[in-house]
């Protein structure tokens, strides 16, 4: 029974516990708030071992999706789950990551078991993602995740919450209407809203005259577009990132760190889940456009970071420039800029997390996120200012750390496609570097000077526990990435087989359209 329904037992475990919470637990005094969080993390620890089974029993030789699941649904609809070696480690992150989330909020007094439950729907939903092998189930678990979000930013927020809160439902939501006409339209051409037989479906790819532009790729660039509004929005990729560091500012630490670490990730992993093995034809048509905006996004919001005066909203810049290795790796189309960017939101879960975290340590003391209302920590808070250099240096790529492998993986990838942006990328390395050491330098080293800091403390062992285990994770696929690569290696290798043969099948009718012939 367990293997059968395996990745429905860990997805839906933390929904039960929502759905325990909120009809069970009574009352909001100090007893029924830590009964609350206590349940929480059961069942986030419950999921987490669920998807360690899931990981042991996983083939990564074989490129079919594995543990899948098939039963009739509502309206005729198909409740269908599965993974394959590059969604499996995005449910070990997201499993992983959510019992230190909830160990981080910790501390939390108001609306606490609304609170716990947020997150318990959230990561059902996170979990429904990547995991899900119907098109209407995808879109159904990729929408309802913004409604926790949205929640737990608009509720538990800083005072701007609202505002931030409406911001980072908006641009999503939009967003992601177009791929659902995108989706009406697959299903109309292909008969089929399941996935493993929509990747083996060929849409049409043959030039197109609407209003009398010609489009060239045809069905396929019109879908590719659809879906790369919602996908470029959810990285977010530049100009459409607007919204992140609003969100995270407002966001209480353990939803930055959600929002960072996995949330983020649902862009990366629709572009490897649709845009590239569905509508290869288009991948390749617009990949230079991907590449050239994915360089200006590193640059430019490693530049903006420079500027930054709140430690939030310098990391979430951080995080758009480094989601811009992402996008870049997966549109270079080859072994290394697939696999790197994928190593790269994994490491990035960790990394982002983590600093979040950092951030979230000394504003629970200090009550302010202000970069000059710090200095001179290391005086007070030794163990803090270790792991805090620690997952400086990674953020930046410092060789022996998880973010040196994706980072220099995505590099070679973009080489080998486009020279150019592989050289302008390179510089946000240097970028990132200065922001990074900046910030630490400021917050950090020098001497204490300001009376306000005298007083605090270092972290507290429940905090380093916390850290523990982000630590372990960041130094081991530093100096053992294959625990990674070996697991999605085989799978973006059949990926992108298929993409070349896909995209090699189409020159000729590129080359009889350059000549003025006809298809």
């Amino acid at each position: 029974m367990l293997d059968g329904n395996l990745l429905t037992i860990i997805t839906f475990v933390p929904l039960i516990a929502a759905v325990i919470l909120a009809l069970l637990l009574r009352g909001d005094d100090e007893a029924a708030q830590r009964n609350a969080k206590w349940v929480a993390l059961f069942a986030t620890s419950l999921s987490f071992l669920g998807s360690l089974i899931l990981i042991s029993q996983f083939d990564a030789s074989n490129t079919d999706f594995q543990f899948v699941e098939e039963r009739d649904w509502i309206f005729g609809l198909t409740y269908k789950l599965g993974v394959d070696g590059i969604s499996v480690l995005f449910i070990l992150l997201t499993t992983f990551l959510m019992p230190i989330t909830i160990l981080a909020c910790w501390d939390v007094t108001h609306r606490v078991k609304e609170y716990m439950i947020a997150f318990l729907v959230l990561e059902t939903l996170m979990l429904g993602v990547f995991c899900a092998l119907d098109l209407v189930l995808f879109y159904l678990f990729f929408e309802a995740g913004l409604i926790p979000m949205f929640l737990i930013i608009g509720i538990w927020g800083g005072k701007d919450r609202i505002y931030a809160a409406f911001k980072f439902f908006l641009y999503t939501f939009l967003g992601s209407v177009l791929m659902l006409v995108a989706m009406v339209a697959m299903f109309v051409d292909a008969g089929t809203t399941d996935i493993p037989s929509l990747l083996n479906h060929q849409f049409g790819s043959e030039t197109l005259s609407v209003f009398g532009f010609q489009i060239i790729g045809g069905l396929q660039t019109l879908l590719w577009i659809a879906f790369f509004a919602s996908f470029a929005v959810k990285m977010p990729m530049w100009p459409v990132h607007t919204w992140l560091p609003d969100a995270h500012v407002q966001a209480p630490t353990a939803g930055s760190v959600v929002l960072a670490a996995i949330l983020l990730k649902m862009g990366g992993y629709g572009f490897l889940r649709f845009s590239l093995p569905m509508f290869p034809v288009a991948s390749d048509l617009l990949a230079d456009f991907v590449l050239w905006l994915s360089a200006i996004a590193i640059v430019y919001t490693s530049l903006v970071a420079l500027m930054q005066e709140d430690m939030k909203k310098l990391i979430a810049y951080s995080s758009v420039a480094h989601m811009g290795f992402v996008t870049a790796g997966i549109f270079a189309a080859n072994q290394q800029g697939v696999d790197g960017a994928i190593f790269q939101m994994i490491s990035h879960g960790f990394i982002s997390g983590a600093l979040f975290l950092c951030v979230g340590v000394i504003y629970d003391r200090m009550h302010t996120r202000e970069i000059d209302a710090y200095g001179g920590l290391v005086n007070r808070m030794p163990a803090y200012a270790a792991v805090f250099m620690l997952f400086t240096m990674a953020n930046v790529g410092l060789p022996g750390t998880s973010g040196f492998v994706g980072e220099f993986l995505t590099l070679m990838g973009m080489f080998q496609a486009n020279t150019w942006v592989a050289a302008v990328a390179a510089t946000g390395v240097i970028l990132s570097a200065a922001y990074a050491l900046w910030l630490y330098r400021r917050v950090v080293m020098g001497d204490l000077i300001k009376e306000s800091l005298k007083s605090i403390t270092d972290m507290t062992p429940r905090e380093k526990g916390i850290f523990a285990p982000l630590v372990v994770m960041t130094l081991l696929l530093g100096v053992y990435p294959s625990l990674v690569t070996d697991v999605i290696g085989p799978s973006v290798e059949a990926l992108l087989g298929e993409y070349h043969t896909a995209v090699a099948e189409f020159e000729p009718h590129m080359q009889v359209a350059a000549n003025g012939g006809d298809h």
